[in-house]
């Protein structure tokens, strides 16, 4: 827990992805994630931590279902997403909080 804390206390937005093997949704925002990093190169941050094995990070963050994609920035949650989320809409939500 206190790498991903420090991981989220970066300048540059980290996106998190809580997923969990068995979600369907999960599978199907996996490849839109890649796609979005590759978009967005070194000015994203995208890490996947598994609900089941890191249940203290989901409980710490309140994550009820899977996928959930919350956004940090300098540690502080700005931008959080239930289900599966479009490519572009990823690249849209870290462009914005990269200029914050």
């Amino acid at each position: 827990m206190d790498s991903f804390n420090t991981l989220i206390q970066s300048e540059k937005p980290v996106l998190v992805d809580f997923f969990a093997e068995w979600c369907g949704p999960c599978k199907t925002l996996a490849p839109l994630l890649r796609e979005a990093k590759l978009q967005l190169g070194e000015q994203a941050t995208i890490i996947k931590v598994d609900v089941d094995k890191n249940q203290q990070a989901a409980a710490a963050y309140n994550v009820r279902g899977v996928p959930t994609l919350i956004l940090f920035k300098k540690g502080k949650i700005v931008w959080r997403q239930s289900g599966v989320v479009p490519t572009q809409e990823i690249v849209r939500v870290f462009k914005e909080n990269a200029l914050i």
